[in-house]
């Protein structure tokens, strides 16, 4: 489609967070012009399909879900209240075994939903079926990027390595693979040297759950006298770098591990606190010059995908943990949200609302109580932060279309289908007792 969006307010997210006046020419996937509307070229004629008055409203790079796992929205408030471990081995394992694909299909499907109504226009899923999760991304044409789930339990090496070729088509970015593994305390050492060496061998980066709990942490120093990071480092995991997920118990040395391969991290505050797994000292990673991008983890152990309500604690959180009111300011966050999310994720053309880039877009509706006064650009910045909700995106578009806009979906399924199948499936597995153990 070729749509304009014009009487609007531009993020664009290049250099300084500055706020300027103007309009958005999106034609076909992407921006052909993003700017103030005197810098338009008057010999450019463009059909419209749709011209959309903003009327002062917010357009900004859509936000990049860094760390999440779209079906196990068929978890949601089943396994809660318990310990990351209790939780995995009593609750989790046990139900995933009864999912099908099929089942996985609509449980990611219900997962989108979610975050286009949060403004979310990409995702970093980990999954051990990311071809179902695929199929659904492709069907929406929603952007992802895969990441490897393997351990002693599911998946091997040889299909992540077949994974990696399948789905890195050159010339198709929509739907990207990155090597892989679910932690170091779900796989076992054999299994760890042979991805070190995968990685060598492609040159990729490598992907994990890392230092998400102190446990995990000890029950690793107890068995190797070193941390997971560490560990991983020594037998050349991070070569070529690497994203580690939640990176909660974190030495000094474990820093300078991923400082000196360039590494991301992505913080899950909502499910680090649900799980009573800590709190992430950002401000400490990016004061070593660690890259931070913001992920809502999967459907159960959140339990929303919503990026507000980790921006929100993201912020709030890094001035607690320490004791500064002046950390984290809400336009650091922001950056996390949208371009720390294209760092763990490698993406590259979607980063900025401005020409050339594809046209991934949150639209954010600033005529609500919650945002007002608007002081100047920085309140709204904060506002973003501190005070904006899902309520407050009233529109979201992906790949120049657009996908929801005040409260309407417009996608293959229809929202009624896609509620639902879901709760046919969770009735289903319901009345299995659950009680066949993992696959």
């Amino acid at each position: 489609m070729n749509i304009r969006l014009y009487n609007a307010r531009i993020l664009s997210m290049r250099g300084q967070e500055a706020i300027c006046c103007g309009e958005v020419w999106i034609r076909d996937s992407k921006i052909l012009y993003a700017g103030p509307e005197q810098g338009r070229k008057p010999e450019e004629i463009i059909l419209w399909d749709r011209e959309i008055n903003l009327h002062g409203n917010l357009v900004l790079p859509g936000f990049k879900n860094a760390h999440t796992h779209s079906p196990m929205s068929a978890l949601r408030s089943l396994a809660d209240d318990m310990s990351l471990d209790a939780w995995l081995h009593e609750k989790v394992f046990p139900f995933e075994s009864h999912l099908t694909e099929e089942d996985m299909r609509w449980f990611t499907k219900l997962s989108i939903l979610e975050y286009l109504n949060s403004g979310i226009t990409q995702i970093f899923d980990m999954y051990f079926a990311l071809d179902a999760v695929a199929d659904v991304c492709r069907q929406y044409c929603f952007p992802l990027v895969m990441c490897g789930a393997v351990n002693d339990f599911v998946q091997s090496v040889s299909t992540m390595e077949e994974l990696y070729h399948k789905m890195n088509v050159p010339g198709d970015d929509l739907i990207r693979y990155k090597l892989g593994f679910h932690a170091q305390y779900t796989t076992g050492d054999r299994l760890l040297h042979e991805i070190a060496e995968l990685a060598r061998a492609l040159r990729e980066p490598v992907c994990m759950h890392i230092a998400e709990t102190a446990a995990e942490v000890e029950q690793c120093r107890k068995q190797y006298g070193c941390s997971p990071f560490a560990y991983l480092n020594e037998m050349g995991m991070f070569e070529y770098g690497g994203t580690g997920f939640h990176c909660v118990h974190l030495s000094a040395d474990d820093i300078a591990i991923m400082r000196e391969h360039g590494m991301v991290a992505v913080t899950n505050p909502s499910s680090n606190l649900k799980l009573a797994s800590g709190i992430a000292d950002v401000t400490e990673l990016m004061r070593n010059g660690i890259r931070v991008g913001i992920g809502t983890d999967g459907p159960a152990s959140n339990n929303c995908l919503s990026m507000f309500k980790e921006m929100f604690l993201t912020a709030t959180l890094g001035k607690v943990v320490r004791m500064d009111a002046a950390a984290l300011p809400a336009g650091e966050v922001i950056r996390m949200a949208t371009l720390g999310g294209c760092d763990a994720m490698g993406s590259e053309q979607n980063r900025y609302c401005e020409a050339g880039q594809y046209a991934d877009l949150a639209v954010i509706d600033l005529d609500r109580p919650n945002m007002h006064p608007i002081h100047d650009s920085n309140s709204i910045l904060s506002n973003l932060v501190y005070s904006a909700g899902r309520d407050n995106v009233m529109m979201t578009i992906v790949r120049g279309n657009i996908l929801y806009e005040k409260g309407q979906y417009y996608l293959a399924d229809s929202v009624e289908e896609i509620y639902d199948r879901c709760n046919g499936i969770a009735r289903r597995i319901a009345g299995t007792g659950i009680k066949k153990k993992r696959i």
